[in-house]
């Protein structure tokens, strides 16, 4: 085992989930999507969840994110049960502990790229000024450092989402999930978000849960799960 992996598996897990089950009733069936799931992320780890169309995978990843319910089981984040909260303190829980990056970007279009990145900061009651700079600061990490005016029509596909990437690391989360980040990218933008997700997480220590349907990259940036047939299987 590499010290890397020593060092993950002696740190507390970011996202701790356990034997989570979720089905959905549909007249008088009940259709079950995935049971007994089972994961645990540390920090700066990153974990690809793969799967056929259908499988589950967008959903399991809501379930992390507070987005959505488990029919049964616990999802613990930084070692908050987020289903026992309220509503609200999800809400306020994931603006402080979470970052999240969708295939379609999500970005306002009447915003610039700094606005964008900055709104995180501006719900979560950071001075303007403050959150500037630290917009600011992560657009030129990023490889954003000319583009910060620019409105989203402005950008191009791979630039966009690397504000949205920007957007979702602006309040320091400890965990960003990412649905397809590269879905709608050509072959060579995609690989430079995968680059950029990489050093991301070796330089802030964040980890990143991804599902994808691009096998390169989620061999190339580390644990790969595969969800088929209800079930989470390690990739060989």
């Amino acid at each position: 085992m590499s010290d890397r992996h020593q060092e993950q598996d002696a740190t507390p897990a970011v996202i701790d989930c356990r034997e989570v089950t979720r089905t959905y009733t549909e007249g008088p069936e009940k259709l079950t999507i995935f049971s007994d799931i089972s994961l645990q992320v540390r920090p700066g780890e990153t974990v690809a969840i793969v799967g056929s169309s259908g499988a589950g995978k967008t959903t399991l990843l809501n379930l992390l994110g507070g987005l959505d319910r488990p029919s049964s089981g616990h999802i613990r984040i930084c070692g908050q049960d987020i289903h026992r909260l309220s509503e609200a303190g999800r809400a306020k829980f994931r603006s402080g502990h979470l970052g999240f990056v969708y295939q379609f970007h999500h970005l306002l279009p009447e915003f610039s790229a700094l606005e964008n990145v900055m709104m995180p900061c501006a719900l979560a009651g950071m001075k303007p000024a403050q959150a500037k700079e630290k917009a600011k600061s992560l657009l030129v990490r990023v490889g954003l450092a000319e583009r910060l005016e620019h409105k989203p029509a402005e950008l191009s596909g791979g630039e966009r989402q690397r504000v949205a990437i920007a957007r979702a690391l602006v309040n320091d989360p400890q965990c960003v999930l990412m649905d397809e980040p590269t879905g709608n990218l050509d072959e060579q933008t995609g690989e430079g978000v995968r680059a950029l997700i990489e050093d991301l997480r070796d330089q802030s220590g964040t980890a990143f849960v991804m599902v994808t349907h691009d096998m390169t990259m989620a061999r190339s940036l580390g644990r790969v799960l595969r969800l088929e047939q209800g079930r989470l299987v390690q990739e060989v």
